[in-house]
């Protein structure tokens, strides 16, 4: 097992850590991801479902299962609606949102899914200036 990395929503009430090993790391593109992250992509972290340990605020995790997809769901603080750690609809993965993690938890993207649904402004935004903090 991979060293822990402690998490948590945005609030702070939902608290976890996870470890791996994690068997994959995905930024997804699709319209789905993008309308359930309000961004460009997801940014999820994919590993086995014992691998995290709640430490504060399961109780304030809801799920949504979108009817008409397959496999898409996602889990959100009901305090401040930062997406955390669920389970993949069938049970096999631990879904982790990177984001949501406090450290660097030792595995770097390894791919770009759904890339032809990208948002049509994302790549043109990566070379978009970069500052530390908001721009005068």
């Amino acid at each position: 097992m991979s060293e822990k990395t402690k998490g948590s929503c945005l609030c702070g009430k939902i608290r976890f850590v996870v470890q791996g090993p994690y068997s994959a790391f995905h930024l997804c593109h699709c319209s789905r991801c993008r309308k359930d992250s309000g961004s460009a992509h997801a940014s999820n972290i994919f590993t086995d479902p014992g691998n995290i340990e709640w430490l504060a605020g399961r109780e304030f995790a809801r799920r949504y299962d979108l009817p008409t997809a397959e496999r898409f769901a996602k889990s959100f603080c009901t305090e401040c609606g930062s997406p955390v750690p669920y389970l993949s609809r069938d049970g096999k993965f631990l879904i982790v949102p990177a984001g949501s993690l406090d450290s660097d938890p030792g595995i770097k993207p390894r791919d770009h899914i759904f890339w032809k649904d990208r948002a049509p402004w994302y790549e043109e935004g990566l070379s978009a200036p970069h500052y530390d903090r908001y721009p005068k």
